[in-house]
């Protein structure tokens, strides 16, 4: 039997030089555009990216390496930290501030549903996505 899929609206979400938003996500994987991606994900201006992360215990400034030089920059990065929130480390925050990302932490969902909002406000937005269990 095929996993459950959630379904996000689909509206304008590539307005923003052609980025595609969160279409949907089901436990393991993410649907961006028209495309399933299984397994955690990175949501940066060019595209996206396979996150090889394997738990949350793994978040790192390491981890995030990839978002630190993106053209053109971010101002926000949505951390989806899967099916709980919890906040990001105090020096990782501070690290990434330096970056000039502000972090906002919160679960998958949520992080999918305010990537899509962001986009479409064409906000200079990356997302860090754990997959849902």
């Amino acid at each position: 039997m095929a996993e459950p899929l959630e379904r996000l609206e689909e509206t304008d979400l590539d307005r923003q030089g052609g980025r595609q938003g969160v279409t949907g996500y089901r436990p393991g994987g993410f649907r961006i555009g028209k495309t399933w991606h299984q397994g955690h994900l990175l949501l940066l201006p060019a595209g996206v990216a396979a996150w090889p992360i394997v738990s949350i215990d793994e978040l790192s400034e390491t981890s995030l390496l990839a978002l630190r030089d993106v053209q053109p920059p971010a101002d926000i990065l949505l951390l989806g930290m899967g099916a709980t929130a919890s906040l990001a480390p105090f020096e990782l925050r501070r690290t990434l501030g330096s970056w000039g990302l502000a972090v906002e932490a919160m679960t998958t969902p949520a992080a999918c549903r305010t990537f899509n909002l962001l986009l479409a406000e064409e906000r200079r937005v990356v997302a860090a996505l754990f997959a849902m269990p």
